[in-house]
């Protein structure tokens, strides 16, 4: 294809293979100061609410798993990125505290299957409030518009 005629890439990107250029280097140091901030801020909301960010972390997976059924201890310690043993011990500590039911699977007594109480609702409920409100303060305007296409939580 003649060279008039090829369709540029965007400024700022890259094609496969291509070195990474300034202004990608300055996009992907932004994201990343972005995506610290807002950890930063959810992981602080968790613990004043008495939680540990893993617990607050576990109680978004078990409410949020998108697949057949409710979610495993198994699902969880893969959304975690943690061990299955890790992910055992963490839903011990989490039942001792209220945050969450375990219930037997009925079509494999072995598996166990993972709720959150109502004590776990309301602290899954306050600080997804809080993040959501967070992200919409300090989101850029693409990710602004997301958000406001999608329900606040507990509306949906």
């Amino acid at each position: 294809m003649p060279p008039s005629k090829r369709r540029a890439a965007p400024t700022g990107t890259t094609k496969r293979g291509a070195a990474v250029g300034a202004v990608d280097y300055e996009a992907l140091a932004r994201f990343r100061y972005r995506l610290r901030a807002f950890l930063a801020f959810s992981e602080n909301a968790a613990k004043k609410a008495g939680l540990t960010p893993q617990q607050h972390q576990a109680l978004l997976g078990i409410k949020g798993f998108v697949h057949p059924g409710p979610a495993t201890v198994g699902d969880i310690a893969r959304f975690l990125l943690i061990r299955h043993h890790s992910a055992v011990e963490l839903m011990n500590r989490m039942a001792k505290l209220g945050l969450i039911a375990r219930v037997a699977d009925p079509a494999d007594a072995r598996r166990v299957q993972l709720k959150l109480t109502r004590k776990g609702e309301q602290k899954l409920q306050a600080l997804s409030r809080k993040n959501v409100e967070e992200l919409r303060r300090a989101a850029s305007p693409a990710l602004r518009r997301l958000l406001k296409s999608s329900p606040p939580p507990g509306e949906a």
